[in-house]
């Protein structure tokens, strides 16, 4: 009825164009000549009516025509609406259904389709108040057993809207698409931990057999989930998945991990798997790459563990016993050789550890400052924040001259630094826990030596990596490349007994974590001519400290019987320091396995972990985007209070033990 009204409205103003025309030209022919006059009014009187009477029965044939065509129009559109090939309704959004068709009716006959509407209509009424765009409504849905595309849309009307939707099955689509997926390749490297120190142990009869038998289990877990295991290397193998079976295989945690302990050749060795399964790539040979790089971050996590690795997501399976220490010091030796060569290269070296820096990491700085020394080049410790037990340390430092000039700021290393600086970064390998992230990143040679358990965000443009999660602190390490430095180089009494301290410091006074290569490092260093009492006096607390850490103990809770979690809720600068040193003290009581002491650290709640070693620690607080060793490790916590904080490690916990049965 619009489209009539226009088209006739067109034709009236036309009509009336027309009409002004000829008054105008008879009003121009009367003026030169008066006698038609008369004649002109008459002529155009009759026009007028002519066009009256022409106008009205044009208007009444379009009438006409258009109620004919409308009722046609009608006619086809119910007709269509009735009969469509998909299932259709035209409804309120206040749920008032005003029309179903018949294939909707068919389709729906065996399912209470009510509560199906109910929901869709809610939903189409809150994506159109929020649509302002005005689009058509799209969205899919699950009904009974099939999977509906819904197409539609709506009009005003009053305080609703008239909706009409249509519900197309696209269930085979779906189904389609989630074969495609499940048949996505996942690709994945296993590695057998310890097999050189292993094989090198047992007798040569048994070496086949032994071999046999983990091969056999290997290929027997792959073909439980269909997957295919090819061996590429001695003591490494490469594997196939189909995302469909990763779930089973994740809900089973990777039980291989347990049966190829069961291949146990002595009661003093476990053989151990590390598997890295990753689905990140475009590409198979993508996926491998990426898989190669998880299994370095299952290794430098200590083996003896899972990680399936999805896009930027990393799970973790396993990890749950003590890192083997290897005998050999063969690549201690490389790595010392091949890191004289890159100080010789370089115009000048830069040492960084981890923000809060601890003894470990100024000890390992102390004794790489001493190799670099001795080849003759430039020099400086990058700190700035201290942890602890450095006061003591630095204020006897600042008493040798030679050290005058040796610690700078980040602001000050970040002005020196050019492309021919190496930076040497000790103690840590994750990025973010870095004294300088921007140094970090300006760094063109890096060097990174450290001991944790690596995480996913670790430094991975490094030219070279002195990483061994079996080592107990990076001052171990750091002395072993002093051991086997070519140059012919002397440690001072300040830089032996940092050392020393460091070693000391993370194993709690050779408690945790020690192996023999610990004692070798510590008998060496006792050697070069460390003050024991010295050192031990650097790490005594005052008398204030020590009845902060008397209050944190009387304070502890126990969970699980034999777990101690307190907290340490005063505004201190040093919270990290009192929370750790409380964690420690707490693991002196019997009974107690494992204890986590939290603390606020400015706008962060930190947290302190401590185990004897039946616990992993390290799992737990990795949860809370922390990390360490098994019996060691710690995290920061933001945007939580300190209460907040303490149930999300009791949730943290659960789960861990939820996990291991």
């Amino acid at each position: 009825m619009n489209h009539s009204k226009k088209v006739l409205q067109k034709i009236i103003s036309k009509t009336k164009i027309y009409l002004a025309i000829i008054a105008v030209l008879l009003v121009i022919i009367c003026i030169y000549n008066p006698i038609f006059i008369l004649p002109g009014i008459i002529i155009y009187v009759v026009l007028l009516i002519y066009a009256y009477w022409t106008n009205n029965k044009r208007q009444e044939e379009l009438t006409e025509h258009i109620k004919n065509l409308t009722f046609s129009l009608d006619k086809v559109a119910k007709v269509a609406l009735v009969n469509s090939p998909f299932p259709l309704i035209i409804a309120e959004t206040n749920g008032n259904l005003i029309f179903r068709n018949t294939k909707f009716n068919q389709e729906f006959a065996n399912v209470d389709i009510n509560n199906y509407l109910t929901k869709i209509l809610q939903d189409v009424k809150a994506e159109i108040k929020n649509n302002d765009k005005k689009e058509k409504i799209f969205d899919e849905i699950k009904i009974d057993k099939k999977n509906y595309r819904l197409y539609g849309d709506y009009m005003p009307l009053r305080d609703e809207y008239i909706i009409t939707i249509y519900f197309v099955d696209n269930t085979k689509l779906v189904e389609l698409e989630t074969l495609f997926d499940n048949k996505d390749m996942y690709i994945g490297l296993i590695m057998i931990d310890n097999y050189e120190e292993i094989i090198q142990r047992i007798p040569d009869d048994e070496k086949t057999q032994l071999m046999a038998e983990i091969e056999k289990s290997l290929y027997n877990w792959a073909s439980e989930f269909k997957g295919l295991i090819l061996k590429a290397e001695r003591d490494t193998f490469v594997c196939i998945f189909e995302k469909q079976y990763m779930k089973e295989i994740a809900e089973k945690k990777f039980d291989i991990l347990d049966n190829i302990k069961e291949l146990q050749p002595s009661d003093k060795m476990q053989f151990t798997l590390s598997i890295a399964i990753s689905n990140d790539g475009a590409d198979n040979l993508e996926k491998y790459k990426t898989a190669q790089a998880a299994l370095d971050i299952v290794l430098g996590r200590g083996g003896d563990q899972a990680v399936i690795h999805e896009g930027d997501k990393y799970t973790f399976f396993g990890g749950r016993t003590q890192e083997l220490e290897k005998r050999t010091k063969v690549k201690a030796r490389i790595i010392s050789h091949a890191l004289e060569g890159l100080i010789q290269e370089s115009s000048r070296v830069m040492i960084m550890g981890h923000s809060n820096s601890d003894m470990d990491c100024m000890g390992s700085s102390m004794g790489l400052y001493r190799i670099v020394k001795t080849l003759e080049k430039e020099v400086n410790l990058v700190l700035n924040t201290n942890g602890n037990n450095l006061e003591a340390f630095l204020d006897e430092l600042q008493t040798e001259q030679e050290y005058d000039n040796l610690i700078i700021t980040p602001q000050e290393a970040i002005s020196k630094i050019d492309d021919d600086t190496l930076l040497i970064v000790v103690d840590t390998n994750k990025k973010n826990y870095v004294e300088s992230l921007d140094l970090l990143e300006k760094a063109k040679k890096i060097v990174v030596i450290d001991h944790h358990r690596r995480s996913p965000d670790y430094i991975e443009n490094a030219t070279l990596t002195f990483h061994e999660v079996y080592a107990s602190s990076a001052s171990e390490l750091v002395t072993e490349l002093v051991e086997y430095a070519q140059s012919d180089l002397e440690l001072t009494n300040i830089e032996a007994e940092a050392l020393y301290a460091g070693i000391m410091m993370d194993t709690k006074n050779f408690t945790f974590k020690t192996g023999v290569r610990t004692f070798e490092a510590a008998a060496y260093l006792r050697k070069s001519g460390v003050d024991i009492i010295k050192v031990k006096k650097w790490f005594q607390s005052n008398l204030d400290t020590y009845n902060k850490i008397s209050n944190i103990i009387g304070k502890a809770e126990l969970v699980y019987d034999t777990i101690a979690i307190s907290i340490y809720d005063e505004e201190d600068k040093e919270a990290n320091i009192i929370c750790a040193k409380a964690a420690d003290e707490l693991l002196t009581i019997s009974n107690i396995t494992a204890s986590f002491v939290l603390g606020k650290l400015d706008d962060k709640i930190c947290i302190s972990g401590r185990s004897i070693g039946d616990i992993n620690v390290q799992i737990i607080l990795e949860k809370l985007g922390g990390g360490g060793h098994i019996t060691l490790a710690g995290a920061q916590v933001e945007g939580m209070d300190i209460e907040e904080a303490k149930q999300e490690l009791v949730n943290r916990i659960n789960e861990y033990f939820s996990e291991q049965l």
